[in-house]
């Protein structure tokens, strides 16, 4: 027991460090991109990556979790079944892909996608060829080596595209730069972890096993592609390219917090909560709560500081046609809380075999997207619509706070008490702010 928690502690500092080396690099890339590259190439970037990732989330078995998850996730028959699956899959994702692309480029009106969706879909048969050690060392809480091994293929990939963008500033600077880095992703992953030499292998047991865990995975995961993207897809519509690429950057500042602290949900706490799910549920809700708290400490004082100075941020980084992502952001910020709630908390329910309720709030929050993203550009513009986005995390957090409270793992207590921290700190920030003469973080807009 001792050990598993030393394990968990160890996990979570690798976590830190990978997640905040990987966004320093990533923002760091991104600032030098937007002065290479067209704000527009951001915007049909997303729209293209958009329909690459429903592809991929629309087919989501849950081959990963279930080698985290199965009693067998080391048995190299069940392991190279999950692989052989993997494979099928990937080439399955990019056939799809060639479907979508007509339909998809007429919609939009964008020529370009017919080209662009089908290159950058490539990426799914790359990626099906990769080693599945990066589950088995996650099952196994190894996330020193699986955080040293991602930040290289990072490091990689953003070097690619800055030159390529340096020497030749079109869209083919990111596209190729993605290509190149799953290329080198998995080739190196079959290094990772050398007892593992993945071969084409059918055990209908094992497969039988993967499908029935992954059955719920597949329907969330279908749903979390249209709650994460709807925004995207219909932004699409409403917005100009120009615009699309401006509020994608306001996006990922204001998914920071979620980068940072989303990946404990899954490299940690998945795993963990995983090995003690037999526990009786109040034993095993003290186990999540007691360090979950400690977790939305962290986040509260990180969301706090995006929606009190994110506008600073924004307007010091990046030039003038980046101006109404200032507004966006603090916006955005706020609205991802319900979200960071229930992320610190999700797993639980993967781990226990009840991923429904997470494809239930999900399927919620498309609905809310679809219903009043529209309604909410058409009364108030752009800023009618970032507000919609920024509150579509709700129907999601009420579902999932369901299925706590079903399952006996509730922390809605513990919820309660952090926003009320979240509100205090907020106060605190932006009151300083205002009568230091620097204003509200949404002037720009009121």
């Amino acid at each position: 027991m001792a050990s598993l928690k030393k394990q968990a502690i160890r996990a979570t500092a690798w976590s830190f460090v990978g997640q905040f080396a990987g966004q320093f690099m990533r923002f760091g890339s991104n600032l030098i991109l937007t002065r290479l590259l067209a704000p527009e190439y951001f915007g049909l970037m997303a729209l293209a990556t958009t329909f690459s990732t429903g592809l991929n989330l629309f087919s989501d078995i849950g081959i990963g979790p279930s080698i985290i998850q199965n009693k067998r996730g080391d048995d190299p028959d069940f392991i190279n079944t999950a692989w052989t699956l993997q494979v099928i899959r990937g080439f399955g994702l990019w056939l799809a892909s060639l479907l979508i692309t007509w339909p998809v480029a007429t919609f939009y009106n964008e020529p370009q996608l017919l080209w662009l969706i089908p290159i950058i879909s490539l990426n799914a048969v790359i990626n099906g060829f990769q080693s599945t050690a990066q589950f088995t060392l996650n099952r196994h809480l190894a996330q020193g080596k699986l955080t040293r091994f991602n930040l290289g293929i990072a490091t990689i990939r953003n070097l690619v595209i800055i030159v390529w963008a340096w020497l030749n500033q079109t869209i083919w600077a990111i596209v190729g730069g993605s290509l190149v880095s799953s290329l080198i992703n998995t080739l190196c992953s079959h290094r990772l972890f050398p007892k593992i030499a993945n071969r084409f292998t059918w055990e209908k047991t094992a497969a039988k096993e993967i499908f029935s865990f992954g059955k719920w995975i597949f329907v969330s995961t279908a749903m979390v592609f249209l709650a994460m993207q709807a925004d995207k897809l219909i932004l699409g519509k409403l917005f100009t390219l120009e615009t699309l690429g401006v509020y994608n950057v306001a996006l990922i500042f204001a998914g920071l917090p979620s980068q940072m602290f989303g990946q404990i949900g899954s490299r940690v706490i998945f795993p963990v909560v995983s090995k003690f799910k037999d526990l009786p549920r109040e034993e095993l809700r003290t186990k999540i709560l007691k360090p979950r708290w400690l977790l939305l400490v962290a986040i509260a004082l990180g969301v706090a500081v995006l929606v009190s100075f994110g506008d600073f941020l924004i307007l010091t980084l990046y030039d003038e046609r980046y101006n109404d992502a200032a507004w966006m952001l603090p916006i955005l910020s706020l609205g991802l809380w319900p979200a960071l709630l229930a992320q610190t908390i999700t797993k639980s329910l993967t781990a226990i075999g009840k991923p429904i309720y997470v494809a239930w709030g999900n399927f919620l929050k498309c609905i809310y997207m679809v219903i009043l993203l529209r309604l909410g550009f058409s009364l108030m513009g752009p800023l009618g619509a970032v507000i919609v986005i920024a509150f579509n995390d709700l129907p999601l957090y009420g579902a999932i706070n369901y299925g706590l409270w079903k399952e006996e793992l509730t922390g809605i207590v513990q919820d309660i008490q952090a926003t009320l921290l979240l509100i205090g700190l907020i106060t605190i920030l932006v009151s300083s702010r205002y009568f230091l003469g620097f204003g509200l973080p949404i002037d720009r807009v009121l």
